[in-house]
């Protein structure tokens, strides 16, 4: 591939198979790639898409349910698309589907046609120079923080060595090594892929600081940007750099990176591609659709994350089909699918080593053991070994303080100085975390001043500015055990209008109970954070009416809310001037 857009035939279909497209939805396979396209027809008018969710690359199958026969339905998590109009239905304005050119050849045949934009990676194509041994080592620390040493400089992915992410949901499963900060310190410059904080861990980056504050940071140029949060962190860090995407950063005359953003939340996510001496370093991180799914061959070195588990759903969820056993069957089914999709995306792009990586953590905490119990995570080993079974390709499951040498592997992979693994007798897995500090910074939040005063629940959802849309949400604060907390809030919220009624309203409208531990909502609530500290945190418990899942509602609270935090000075103040407020009208006895 050149730096120009090219065309791509994906599907040829004969004229006799073309007389025989009915009206309405076609599905079609490539038998020479096993990819899948769909084909709408509508009298003379045709429309045509790939057939993957656009979600969470699911498959889509006929929708029994559409007597009009236009929508087809994800076999992941029932999003449904209207292939009519190419737009998602079901959660209603979430995606667009990406079209295919659909072109008729003289004999009355079809192909079906992708216009691709240039590789941004080709620009400027270098070839790879042989590396002596030692020259680039990449070292694994702990879930998605890589240290690599590329000629005399050195650069670390996304740094979590410390503390929990979301709020307290998520702790490291290894043992960081030991000179962890010394290795931090030594960076020439550090990546960091996107606002979670698995990979943007304030604790981890405190620690950094106090030692080098000006340390070289490398973002994405995301919508909502990933230090979004950075002043109100307390955390000095003097030295970020937001990068445009696709386009290479020239850090000496044999290293240069380069940032592209995930095709299904581009507003956040983002992946990397490193290049020394001409050799390609692909890490894709959290990517649902990395670079909307072009990404570059036969690069020295591919990581990805494999494990699963990164989400409220469906453990967090009770209440209609989410029985126990449901939720089993469906994690065991869904992990197997995230398998069977690493293992071919690593088929397909053919890296010459394939490392998983990125989802090394447990829900260690007592008040989550359900959770940990329940919320099984693949083993990077049986995709390696399923990788291994499909391909060439040879695979690396990291350990903390193992190095790869990429210049041995690369000559000779049965070296056995290719991977040295870490001293005998090195604790590779955490038997103890120091939660108390983490936890009494959110604990700090639950007899704040701000919560004297019901009329908090109108100041912070009118400052969250999500409304007009038919939802009705009751809110209930609760204990450890998700049991209503002794004088917590339990009110309703009526998105419509953005009211607070006190019973649910005569109209027809879907429900949603939400259920959240006390601590963790008013540390987000007063703190103006992202609900994701409570959703992939698992400090939520949740029961819909219907079960459907509203988009729009979830989207908004776990990206789109203000960049800046509520004002509760003002809010205090305010409620000093009207007298003592301290009301009673939402609280529950």
């Amino acid at each position: 591939m050149g730096t120009e857009q090219t065309t791509e035939i994906l599907l040829c279909l004969s004229p006799v198979e073309v007389a025989n497209l009915k009206e309405g939805i076609n599905f079609f396979r490539n038998k020479s790639t096993g990819k899948d396209y769909i084909l709408y027809k509508s009298k003379s008018r045709l429309r045509a898409c790939k057939n993957v969710c656009k979600h969470q690359g699911g498959l889509f199958i006929k929708d029994i349910e559409d007597l009009a026969g236009r929508s087809v339905r994800c076999t992941k998590h029932n999003w449904k698309l209207d292939v009519s109009t190419m737009k998602y239905i079901n959660p209603p304005e979430s995606f667009c589907q990406d079209e295919l050119v659909v072109e008729m050849d003289e004999n009355n045949g079809l192909l079906l046609l992708e216009l691709n934009p240039p590789n941004p990676w080709d620009s400027e194509p270098r070839s790879p120079e042989e590396l002596d041994f030692g020259e680039v080592q990449i070292t694994y620390l702990t879930h998605a923080c890589m240290d690599l040493k590329l000629g005399d400089k050195r650069m670390v992915f996304d740094p979590w060595l410390i503390g929990p992410a979301f709020a307290r949901g998520w702790w490291l499963l290894h043992e960081p090594p030991s000179d962890w900060l010394e290795r931090l310190c030594q960076a020439d410059l550090i990546y960091i892929s996107h606002l979670h904080s698995d990979h943007l861990s304030y604790p981890t980056l405190k620690k950094l600081a106090g030692r080098r504050p000006d340390i070289p940071i490398y973002v994405g140029n995301t919508e909502r940007p990933v230090f979004w949060n950075l002043n109100q962190s307390g955390v000095q860090l003097t030295n970020i750099n937001v990068v445009p995407f696709g386009i290479w950063q020239q850090v000496d005359k044999n290293l240069r990176f380069m940032i592209l953003m995930d095709g299904v939340h581009p507003e956040m996510d983002t992946c990397i591609i490193v290049e020394y001496k001409g050799h390609k370093i692909l890490n894709t991180v959290d990517c649902t659709r990395p670079n909307g799914g072009r990404l570059p061959t036969k690069v020295a070195l591919m990581m990805s994350d494999f494990a699963g588990g990164a989400s409220g759903f469906p453990m967090t969820f009770s209440g209609g089909k989410f029985t126990e056993e449901w939720k089993a069957q469906f994690i065991k089914t869904e992990r197997k699918k995230l398998l069977n999709y690493k293992a071919q995306l690593v088929k397909n792009l053919q890296p010459r080593i394939y490392c998983p990586f990125a989802g090394y953590f447990v829900e260690s905490h007592p008040s989550d053991k359900y959770i940990k119990e329940t919320n099984t995570k693949n083993d990077p080993n049986e995709l390696n070994n399923l990788i291994k079974k499909n391909s060439d390709v040879i695979t690396w499951t990291p350990r903390p303080g193992a190095t790869l040498d990429l210049g041995r592997m690369l000559k000779d992979p049965t070296d056995s100085k290719g991977i040295i693994e870490p001293p005998e007798g090195t604790k590779i897995y955490k038997d103890s975390w120091d939660f108390e500090p983490y936890l009494e910074i959110l604990n700090a939040a639950v007899g704040d001043e701000i919560f004297l005063h019901s009329s908090w629940i109108k100041e912070y959802f009118t400052w969250a500015g999500f409304k007009d849309y038919n939802l009705v949400v009751r809110m209930i604060e609760t204990d450890e055990d998700f049991n209503p907390f002794p004088g917590g809030y339990d009110y309703l919220v009526d998105f419509l209008d953005l009211s607070f009624p006190k019973e649910r309203p005569q109209r027809e409208h879907p429900y949603e109970e939400i259920r959240s531990r006390v601590d963790v909502i008013r540390h987000v609530v007063k703190n103006g954070l992202l609900w994701d500290e409570l959703y992939i945190g698992f400090q939520t418990r949740l029961q819909r009416d219907p079960d459907i899942y509203h988009h729009l509602f979830w989207n908004h609270f776990q990206i789109k809310l203000p960049l800046t935090p509520p004002n509760w000075r003002s809010f205090l103040t305010c409620c000093e001037q009207n007298g003592p407020g301290i009301s009673q009208e939402c609280k529950t006895t």
